[in-house]
């Protein structure tokens, strides 16, 4: 199918990937989980394959570990993704229940991606479980995963699995409700509502994550928006709280017009 012309047109999307970050889902704003899913299972509903790339097993590790905030050591962090992963997704699932919606665990590492096999393999599985109407979540491997080998961030994660499923909508959600000129902190920060298709966004200034548990910021949603883009997929980057209108093809956040 082909990508969404224009934001009023999401609800004809047939394969969507939402991805959300750990800041978004963890710590004072866990209850997000909530309208998260049940904007996912409105887009389900109506006949849409979903997948969700999901960060936060680090984050919602954390707190078994008595940690109160991301480890640098990468031992550290493996332990968290295992106790936190499981936990993670029983989460989801305890939401999608009253859907009458199945979630799917896939743990993925920059390796799968990049080895033919195991790309081929993961397409499979993905495809599999969409004609299944089970729906996805997606996230780093982060218990296996080494500073070498690891995608980076789960933005340009998402946006390869956009690209991997032939996907027609990538929804990056973050803290921030759109993108913006300068960093919206910042006086003279303006909103950019559309993004024409190879549009290079000369004089964007970008900022980077601080939230203490995630790895992302809005220079990773911006090349993880071009990447999709620049594959023919239409991307939209809202904020988290945003994601219902935004998957009922409102005007909300910075649409990103694909590559034809």
């Amino acid at each position: 199918m082909t990508a969404p012309a224009g934001p009023e047109q999401i609800e004809v999307a047939h394969r969507i990937v939402v991805k959300v970050g750990s800041s978004s889902i963890s710590g004072p704003r866990a209850g997000q989980i909530a309208p998260l899913v049940e904007a996912l299972a409105g887009a389900h509903a109506r006949g849409a394959e979903v997948v969700l790339v999901s960060s936060g097993a680090i984050a919602t590790g954390l707190p078994y570990l008595r940690l109160d905030e991301r480890p640098t050591d990468l031992a550290v962090q493996q332990a968290a993704a295992a106790v936190g992963q499981s936990l993670l997704v029983h989460r989801y699932q305890e939401r999608l229940d009253p859907f009458r919606i199945t979630a799917g665990q896939v743990l993925l590492t920059a390796g799968d991606i990049d080895d033919e096999a195991h790309r081929e393999n993961a397409k499979r599985a993905l495809d599999t479980l969409l004609h299944l109407r089970i729906l996805p979540i997606v996230n780093e491997n982060d218990t296996v995963a080494t500073h070498e080998i690891r995608f980076g961030d789960n933005d340009r994660l998402a946006a390869l699995v956009a690209r991997l499923i032939g996907a027609d909508l990538l929804v990056l959600l973050s803290d921030v409700d759109a993108l913006y000129t300068r960093p919206p902190g910042e006086p003279g920060a303006e909103r950019i509502p559309f993004v024409a298709a190879g549009d290079p966004l000369a004089g964007v200034v970008a900022g980077e994550s601080d939230t203490g548990v995630g790895t992302g910021g809005a220079v990773t949603k911006l090349s993880a928006a071009r990447l999709a883009a620049d594959a023919g997929i239409a991307v939209l980057l809202t904020a988290t709280d945003r994601v219902s209108s935004a998957l009922a093809g409102e005007r909300v956040g910075t649409w990103f017009e694909p590559v034809r």
